[in-house]
């Protein structure tokens, strides 16, 4: 943002700290809503448009329309256009502008692709030979766990890393997680996932050391595991798996939320088990079963 005015720079950095200190929003998200009106931004300059006060929808259709001609997906699109609008919101709320110039964006409509997911047999053989590999190893213990928990409760990897010792009552089979916006919830597990987190307890300690904290999950230096080095194993570990498709922790969660619905599960309890703001989101898995059904069916039914 170093190459935009003052009064860009002024702007974006002020509504930054709105996002991470009123909206509680994570790290990810904060980035990425900034990096749109970055680009925003600089679209503007070139429009000779050096205070975002003098922004105005021709301009924001301008530069929606610039980023499909460079491919952009719809989804980016649309992620694109709610940033825009909520930023403009912004300025007129706290008095940076007089209107709203985004008020009348239009917000491209969102294709939304099928998720990938495993299905039973392949989470089954996944976690086998997790297990397999692991032996006495404390690495491999913990890697059990975190496949184990991330398939029995759906949650994201960030809040996976981030859960402590205390946040998991094992005499009821739940975890506390912290969500999105600071969200708290209450996600059960079952008895597979309870043994993988004891045998990974028991051995915790091989890892810790003087600054690890209350983490859960550790790395091989006794550091709170982060969410790279998760993804890195969730893929590592599904090469064992013939034929499974390469997801990592967030194809676990899909997974997770279809079978759920597979088993007979309401769409409001799935939505509160995964943290979705919206029943919308949650929907999506909906597709997915019936998307399932639908090749069963065509491949079984003598008429389909």
């Amino acid at each position: 943002m170093t190459d935009l005015s003052p009064a860009w720079q002024d702007a974006l950095e002020a509504y930054e700290r709105h996002l991470r200190a009123e909206r509680g929003l994570s790290e990810h998200t904060v980035r990425a809503y900034t990096g749109d009106l970055a680009q925003l931004a600089a679209h503007a300059e070139a429009l000779a448009i050096r205070d975002p006060a003098g922004l105005h929808l021709r301009a924001l259709r301008s530069f929606l329309a610039s980023q499909q001609v460079r491919g952009r997906s719809r989804s980016t699109l649309s992620r694109r256009a709610a940033a825009v609008r909520r930023f403009t919101a912004w300025m007129a709320r706290t008095g940076r502008c007089d209107d709203d110039a985004g008020a009348l964006l239009v917000n491209p409509r969102r294709h939304r692709e099928l998720p990938a997911v495993l299905r039973q047999d392949e989470v089954r053989a996944l976690l086998d030979a997790a297990a397999a590999r692991a032996g006495d190893d404390a690495v491999g213990a913990r890697d059990v766990a975190v496949l184990e928990l991330l398939y029995a409760t759906g949650i994201r990897v960030g809040e996976l890393c981030g859960l402590d010792i205390d946040d998991v009552d094992q005499s009821r089979r739940v975890v506390r997680v912290i969500g999105k916006g600071d969200k708290e919830r209450s996600v059960p597990f079952g008895v597979p996932a309870g043994r993988a987190l004891d045998r990974w307890l028991a051995v915790r300690g091989t890892l810790a050391v003087d600054g690890s904290g209350p983490a859960l999950f550790l790395g091989r230096r006794g550091a709170r595991v982060d969410p790279r080095t998760v993804r890195r194993m969730v893929h590592t570990r599904l090469e064992d798996v013939e034929g499974a498709p390469d997801l990592g922790p967030h194809g676990l969660r899909h997974t997770a939320a279809t079978h759920l619905l597979e088993g007979g599960a309401d769409l409001r309890s799935v939505q509160e088990l995964l943290g979705h703001a919206s029943l919308a989101t949650t929907q999506l898995y909906t597709h997915v079963s019936s998307e399932r059904l639908r090749q069963a069916y065509t491949q079984a039914h003598p008429r389909a």
